[in-house]
């Protein structure tokens, strides 16, 4: 059987529109406000979407009782919401994730494979120091959101 790959390149528009090339946002909210009001958000790009499910950071956030609508916490089709009394336990998860993750060495995973019209594999590269640099920028947001008394919505 031959498989081709495609590399999947940010940069590159049609790479961008592929449906395995995903991204999201963490929104935060204070679920006891009557009006939804977005406070801050940060972005989760491709890469760093990817690289949150390879190195199991959503695995482990999923110890937390997100709220969900299918209930199955941080899955990658749905959107979570964590009260804010989680966002310590929050923390604690992310600098854990973070102290795993070896800096100096990239790494190419699957994000997705097809068999039709033609077998092919969706690559990645993931960059280790860039993961680490969101994740510090996520573990901020989560420290501002606890200060202001914020919960958190996952847009994944």
């Amino acid at each position: 059987m031959n498989v081709h790959h495609i590399l999947v390149d940010d940069g590159n528009p049609e790479h961008r529109q592929l449906s395995i090339c995903r991204s999201g946002t963490i929104n935060r909210i204070r679920l006891e406000d009557p009006n939804y009001r977005v406070y801050a958000s940060l972005e989760i790009d491709p890469h760093d979407y990817a690289a949150l499910f390879h190195y199991r950071v959503i695995e482990a956030c999923n110890a937390l009782p997100f709220l969900s609508e299918s209930s199955n916490g941080l899955d990658s089709w749905d959107e979570a919401f964590l009260h804010r009394s989680n966002l310590g336990r929050l923390a604690a998860i992310l600098s854990d994730a973070a102290g795993k993750i070896g800096q100096q060495k990239s790494e190419t995973i699957v994000l997705g494979w097809q068999d039709q019209p033609v077998a092919v594999a969706y690559l990645r590269k993931i960059d280790p120091q860039k993961t680490l640099e969101f994740l510090e920028k996520l573990l901020l947001f989560v420290s501002e959101s606890e200060k202001e008394g914020c919960d958190l919505e996952f847009i994944l």
